[in-house]
């Protein structure tokens, strides 16, 4: 066995000679994040998540066999971006509703998210229609979930060595596709493999999803004293002894302000340093004053919240989006995937309790249009801060509004950092 020597971010480190690189890291101490990365099977290099330069040239990490003077980085400030970029296009680019999604707190993707502090994306949400098949015997494919990292591809064999799994087109239009034969024949124990290396929630078995309950995954629990850097905090412009805070729900579930409202007697000692002007907690329906602090829950799916969220823009100097149906636009954009034509008729002429010729779909012009798909604030205006959750806990929400109104340091606890 050779050994041979090279260097990650500056660091000298040594690994037996062709050892992939992902598990030479490892080895050395230093962690590469992929998703699709299996320590036995030939680098697939199908996620890019393990992006990293050699000799001043990106390439995916787990296709590289470490040799003598290699000179890789791996956490440069320009790598940690482009692999946040990589998974930001990966949320976007699926259905990945963390808040419904029955692997949440067993997802690899999800943590992953959890672990680069990702709070909302630079790139516009997709909202793709693909298949959920439910066809197989024991296991239900979210194609909306998929990343095609192809783990399932490789590793998911019958006894006899027939693959399950297969890839169905190229490029943007590539799906995992099933074999029903072969799928009938796994055993209890090879689905449930199956379900566990999929690195999101887009294999699930049926029945067994739940089985280990919320709070109690494997990605439930964050490391004691670990936090997540809050983005620098701004000045506040507004002079004066008591900050203005505003709220708003749009497109959500008005679950936000009840999770603020859990701050209970705390309120108390927030009413000494800050004011509510607009907002349901005061029940003041316009802004009576210029405020310091706009926290908006829920995203926009008519022209009134468009024309709120605004409002909110040009009278806060600080906007906070709070929750996941603000930051993507979270459960209401599961309409996204279907034409708004069809909403209308499924909910006003085509449901359970809609009678012949007895209903119509309202349309007047004090009612506010309904736009084709809910979109996130961010794609609508400009938002200075995201919390993500659903709904985030009332402390920290709190403890972020203080720290930015009155400039101080902040940094969120990492169990508090949730999606879901």
């Amino acid at each position: 066995m050779q050994t041979v020597n090279f260097k990650i971010d500056g660091r000298n480190c040594a690994a037996e000679k062709g050892k992939n690189l992902i598990e030479a890291a490892k080895q050395n101490g230093i962690f590469i994040p992929t998703l699709c990365h299996f320590k036995n099977i030939d680098p697939l290099g199908t996620c890019r998540i393990c992006s990293i330069k050699l000799n001043g040239r990106s390439i995916a990490g787990c296709t590289i066999q470490v040799e003598e003077g290699m000179d890789i980085e791996v956490n440069s400030v320009e790598m940690l971006d482009a692999r946040k970029a990589i998974l930001e296009m990966m949320f976007v680019e699926g259905n990945h509703f963390c808040p419904s999604c029955e692997k949440s707190g067993d997802c690899a993707m999800q943590n992953l998210g959890y672990e680069m502090g990702i709070r909302y994306t630079r790139f516009p949400h997709l909202f793709v229609d693909r298949l959920v098949d439910a066809r197989p015997e024991r296991i239900v494919v979210n194609q909306n979930r998929c990343i095609r990292c192809k783990r399932c591809v490789e590793e998911v064999k019958t006894n006899d060595g027939y693959a399950v799994f297969n890839s169905i087109n190229r490029g943007n239009e590539t799906l995992i596709g099933i074999d029903y034969n072969q799928e009938a024949k796994l055993s209890d124990r090879e689905a449930l493999r199956a379900m566990d290396i999929c690195p999101t929630g887009s294999i699930l078995v049926r029945g067994k999803s739940f089985v280990k309950p919320f709070g109690h995954r494997k990605y439930d629990y964050g490391q004691i004293g670990k936090t997540i850097p809050f983005d620098k905090t701004k000045i506040n412009h507004t002079n004066g002894n008591k900050k203005i805070v505003a709220t708003t729900s749009l497109a959500g579930c008005f679950g936000c302000h009840m999770s603020m409202l859990d701050v209970d007697l705390g309120i108390l000692d927030l009413f000494e340093v800050i004011e509510f002007n607009k907002s349901p907690i005061t029940d003041i329906k316009k802004f009576s004053k210029h405020c310091d602090i706009g926290l908006i829950e829920g995203g926009c799916c008519n022209t009134d919240n468009i024309e709120i969220l605004r409002a909110f823009r040009e009278n806060c100097d600080i906007l906070v989006s709070v929750g996941e149906c603000a930051i993507w636009g979270g459960l209401p954009a599961n309409r996204n995937t279907i034409p708004l034509e069809e909403c209308l008729k499924e909910a006003y002429l085509n449901s359970m309790t809609s009678e012949d010729n007895e209903t119509c779909i309202p349309n007047h012009e004090d009612i506010p249009k309904i736009l084709n798909k809910v979109y996130p604030n961010h794609e609508v205006v400009k938002i200075d801060y995201h919390i993500p959750g659903c709904p985030p806990n009332a402390n920290h929400i709190w403890s972020v509004v203080k720290n930015i109104l009155f400039n101080e340091e902040f940094s969120i606890a990492y169990p508090e950092f949730k999606y879901d």
